[in-house]
């Protein structure tokens, strides 16, 4: 398609008549892969005598389909873009991209952006030698515009990749250093001057954001561009020009060229400034910076803080990065005497009007109180805050020279207390008393611990923040329960005090201000967490969930949703009056915040956090309820929507959440209905289409719909579950581009098969051992290796004598026991066993080593019985050993578990291990602690590597996991077959007997004894159950 006839294809694009511009969109669509497309449209964005419309439409397409198709994600995928279309556009971009106005310039940015960060420098080698040329007078703007994004590339680049950087940094810097000198120089200069300076700042910042290159080592060098910076900082921005409206204020280019300066000088300060953080070949620099500039940039930032002080206008991020400044000024001894004289004046003239209540917050109280709280609790909001600035910098200062400033902050404070509590209503310095409580309440951690202070903050609290609840102004309600959230958690001599508060927080629920009901939520979490006597909430829950869920509707907020979360902790199983209530509420919250979000996509909304949070709460609901199973039947109709949708690729962001629902509702309701059964085939396309990185999370349900519903999963035709689970395991098994720990679950979901369906899936037997024994063989990871092992040992426990003809059948016997026999000898420096930790996989291989005891001898000869006879003795030992420990360590244990840990690293520090092929998988052993109290889900958990010869890493999570062979006790069943072996062929076990060597008796006579023990054991436990149930009925 040529030029003309590409316009007009674009031109009906943009036709406001629906059809005619689907056929248009059509058309390019299938165009868009012919030769030289790609140059025409380049031709047309370019070409100043189109239509601008069409010059837009042309770039954005450019722009994304080069963004597709210059670099295809997968490697062996060939670019559907032709080399010769790739050069003409290389060789014809750079030259326009500083003639064309601003808005197709950002399009052809983004076009360059993807070339340079994909054939720079190994296909674009001639692209420095372009910049490096025009920087000399050329195309000056042109050339910084693609260095710009040619040093960005390298930003946060680290070692050996940010090599290419620093070649670029000799070619170019001093080039940039002598236009930055020239632009200096300018007098009266004009924006375009300013955005200039702003791209040589953006190059520069890029070019040092992880490491200073060598050449700016030289302090000559260095020098001269701190120099230029500090001219920049010192130099005032003109005032001709500035747009009145404070938006385009900030963004004005002579403030953005001082927003970068601070901002480099910052960085230069806290990352390479720093002697106590630099290698020791930057302690030279450090030094260097800290005796010539350090100083110099903190009296030019003095004195741009002043401008606050006398009511001058300072953009909010500028004065966010220099109170950063200041901050990590603090501890520095040199630089804390430079401020020392200025302090109080910083500190009571610029810093604490700061903390307070402003014009810009009345006008949005009063005019967008949803925009009011969303900048309240936004994190991002606080990069750009002169207020958490100013509050971290108070923070810090009584931290680090406390002894010389926390007595005069606070006498300051009390001081406008005492002056607000004399003044009359009309004439009370509300602004100034709800810094005075921002700085009490940012204050907390070091006046919990600091005497005089700790012993009067209760009188404090009820004399200064409690009487605010009932204030005529709104933000110092809202600041008041704030306050009173901080220190929720100090103890009251006066019980009354706290319930008081916690009333007051409760009423704050219903208060006409939208921002005060949010901060009274969020301070009745800490009252909650606080409470001792639950009796003081508990006749007002009602309404507090209902208060709850009404703000809910207003406020899309993460943050809400942890209040409820800690009520239902609190409560547990006290809630389930209102749990099916509070799972349709939070299901209802849930499609309103995925609403918004959806309509939102292109703004970080808050409405996706919120998404996951409402998902979070639903599951520490069913967690609350999990000893209750009859209400999982009432509540599942509610969720099954949100699980069907969310289980596809719509639901990628919150995929864990519902994961963890859908493991709740399969695990603790009475009986899997039909409806959970529906979600099966989306659980396993989803794994077997791009949620691999979930597979440890889909093992669970996996498990739970195979272990509690066998009879449904063996009998079900339509859908074939057992076909569908073989689908997506042997491609995930034969998957070579997947690593070893990818596919850790696979096996363990073979052995939930075996386990449970013992004696009905014969004719999966072959397959999966098959499947198993392929694996084996390329399998490095140890911990990927035991798992495959014991799917081995549970296809011999499943039916032995099927298992070894298999093995037999394909030829792997030899291989696959003499593997099996060198990893159960493997130890590591300190003896310990370096492979089969947990209990449950010692107890697996006991169980399918024991079984291979029952075949004839024409499938066992003599000396393979004598070889599993001893190894079946030395596991069993080992396990009884393991279990002994555990047992002891089991009252720490419990309490020890950390709430989320999750530990899959495969760092590891013994290299001789590392020789052996020993990695410390420690069998799952911490994973998220909620996914544990499934009681047994545990199956999935990742596994911990520590491979520490230190310490016995055969960590046990046995306790938490549940299947079939829980109540097979191995020591019987070894028993129980070594007798049957004993009576069937007495002259076979006596030959094996007499073999077997003093060291071998023992531990069989050992054996013997505990298995003896154990069924005494088992007897009694099982008369106590009987009498616990009687009792209890």
């Amino acid at each position: 398609m040529d030029v003309p006839n590409l316009v007009a294809v674009i031109e009906a694009a943009l036709s406001p008549n629906p059809a005619q511009r689907k056929a248009a969109e059509d058309t390019l669509n299938q165009f868009q892969y012919t030769p030289q497309h790609l140059v025409r449209l380049l031709q047309i964005v370019v070409d100043g005598n189109c239509d601008a419309a069409v010059r837009q439409a042309a770039s954005i397409h450019l722009k994304n389909f080069i963004a597709k198709n210059w670099s295809p994600h997968d490697a062996e995928e060939q670019s559907r873009i032709s080399p010769s279309d790739k050069d003409v556009v290389r060789q014809n971009i750079l030259v326009f991209v500083p003639q064309l106005p601003p808005l197709l310039r950002a399009q052809l940015g983004e076009c360059l952006k993807t070339i340079v960060h994909a054939d720079y420098p190994q296909q674009w080698p001639a692209l420095l030698h372009w910049v490096t040329h025009n920087l000399q007078d050329h195309q000056v703007y042109g050339a910084l515009f693609v260095l710009r994004i040619l040093s960005r590339k390298y930003e946060f680049k680290s070692d050996e990749e940010r090599i290419p950087v620093y070649h670029v940094v000799e070619e170019t810097f001093p080039h940039l250093l002598n236009i930055f000198s020239r632009l200096v120089q300018i007098g009266n200069p004009s924006i375009e001057v300013a955005d200039l300076i702003k791209l040589i700042c953006k190059i520069f910042w890029s070019s040092i954001y992880l490491e200073i290159p060598k050449k700016l080592f030289d302090p000559h060098v260095f020098n001269s561009w701190m120099v230029l910076f500090l001219n920049m900082l010192e130099r005032p921005v003109p005032l001709e020009g500035q747009p009145t409206d404070p938006e385009l204020r900030k963004s004005w280019g002579w403030w953005k060229v001082k927003k970068w300066t601070v901002h480099i000088l910052n960085r230069l300060y806290t990352r390479f400034g720093d002697l106590k953080l630099q290698n020791p070949e930057n302690k030279a620099f450090a030094q260097h910076f800290q005796k010539n500039y350090a100083g110099k940039i903190l009296e030019c930032h003095l004195n741009l803080l002043n401008a606050i002080r006398v009511g001058e206008y300072l953009p909010d991020r500028v004065t966010n990065l220099i109170l950063q400044y200041l901050s990590n000024s603090i501890s520095k001894t040199t630089m804390y005497n430079q401020l020392q004289p200025r302090l109080d004046v910083v500190l009571f003239e610029i810093i604490f009007p700061l903390m307070c209540f402003n014009d810009n917050d009345q006008t949005l109280w009063e005019e967008d109180p949803h925009e009011y709280v969303r900048k309240g609790y936004d994190i991002i909001e606080d990069l750009y805050s002169p207020r958490t600035a100013a509050m971290d910098f108070v923070s810090e200062l009584v931290r680090k020279r406390g002894k010389a400033n926390l007595q005069k902050f606070i006498l300051f404070i009390v001081e406008i207390f005492k002056r607000y509590e004399a003044a009359s209503i009309e004439f009370k310095p509300y602004r100034e008393k709800d810094g005075a409580l921002l700085a009490i309440g940012a204050l907390c951690d070091k006046l919990k611990q600091t005497e005089p202070y700790k012993s009067e903050l209760e009188p404090m609290l009820v004399q200064h923040v409690f009487p605010e609840f009932a204030s005529p102004v709104g933000h110092l309600r809202a600041k008041a329960a704030w306050v009173a959230g901080q220190y929720a958690h100090i103890n009251f001599s006066d019980p009354n005090n706290f319930r008081k508060a916690l009333q007051s927080v409760v009423a704050g629920m219903r208060d006409p201000d939208l921002p005060v009901r949010v901060d009274s939520v969020f301070a009745l979490r800490s009252f909650v967490e606080s409470c001792k006597d639950l009796s003081e909430i508990r006749p007002i829950l009602p309404q507090l969930l209902d208060d709850f869920f009404k703000l809910m509707n207003e406020v899309e907020n993460e943050d809400l949703v942890f209040t409820l979360e800690t009520i239902v902790d609190k409560f547990g199983e006290e809630m389930a009056p209102y749990a099916l209530g509070l799972c349709q509420n939070l299901a209802a919250a849930f499609w309103k915040c995925i609403n918004t979000s959806e309509v939102d996509e292109e703004t970080d909304d808050p409405g996706a956090l919120a998404a996951a949070g409402c998902l979070r709460a639903i599951s520490t609901i069913l967690e609350s309820v999990s000893r209750l199973p009859h209400l999982f039947a009432h509540i599942e109709p509610t969720l099954l929507p949100i699980m069907r949708r969310m289980l596809t690729t719509d639901g990628q962001d919150v995929f864990e959440e519902v994961l963890e629902i859908v493991s709740y509702l399969t695990f603790f309701s009475p009986t899997i209905s039909m409806e959970m059964w529906t979600l099966w085939p989306l659980l396993v396309e989803a794994l077997a289409d791009w949620a691999i990185d979930f597979f440890p999370n889909i093992l669970v349900p996996l498990d739970n719909y195979i272990s509690r519903d066998t009879v449904h999963y063996l009998t079900c035709k339509e859908p074939d579950y057992q076909q569908s689970l073989w689908n997506v395991l042997s491609n995930m098994m034969s998957d070579k581009n997947l690593e070893d720990n990818d596919i850790e679950p696979a096996p363990k979901l073979i052995e939930v098969v075996f386990q449970n369906c013992k004696g009905q899936v014969d004719r999966w037997v072959e397959p999966y051992i098959r499947l198993t024994v392929g694996r084996l063989r390329v399998a490095e990871r140890p911990y990927l290796k035991c798992l495959l092992v014991q799917v081995i040992a549970d296809a011999l426990y499943y039916n032995p004598s099927l298992t070894l003809n298999i093995l037999q059948k394909l030829g792997v016997t030899t291989e696959v026991f003499n593997l099996w026999f060198q990893m159960l000898q493997q130890t590591k420096k300190n003896g310990v066993r370096a492979n089969f930790k947990r209990e449950h996989d010692k107890k697996v291989c006991c169980l399918g080593l024991t079984s291979l005891l029952t075949l004839p001898v024409d499938q066992l000869p003599g000396e393979a019985l004598e070889r599993v006879f001893k190894a079946t003795l030395e596991l069993l030992v080992a396990y009884k050993d393991q279990v002994a420990e555990a047992a002891k360590e089991e009252p720490e244990n419990d309490d020890d578990m950390d709430d989320g840990l999750e530990i899959d690293d495969d760092d590891e520090d013994d290299d001789d291990d590392k020789e052996m092929g020993v990695d410390a998988e420690d069998g799952d052993a911490a994973d998220n602690l909620r996914l544990q109290r499934l009681a047994a889900l545990a199956k999935s958990f990742r596994p911990a590597d520590d491979d520490d010869d230190d310490s016995d890493d055969d960590f046990s999570d046995d306790e938490d996991l549940q299947s079939p062979i829980d109540e097979v006790d191995p020591f019987i069943f070894f028993m129980d077959i070594a007798k049957a072996m004993q009576a069937s062929d007495q002259i076979r076990f006596q030959t094996l007997s007499q073999r077997l060597d003093f060291h071998y008796q023992a531990l069989a006579s050992g054996v013997a004894q505990h298995a003896d023990q154990r069924r005494v054991d088992i007897e009694k436990e099982k008369l106590e159950k009987a009498n616990a149930a009687t009792a209890a009925s």
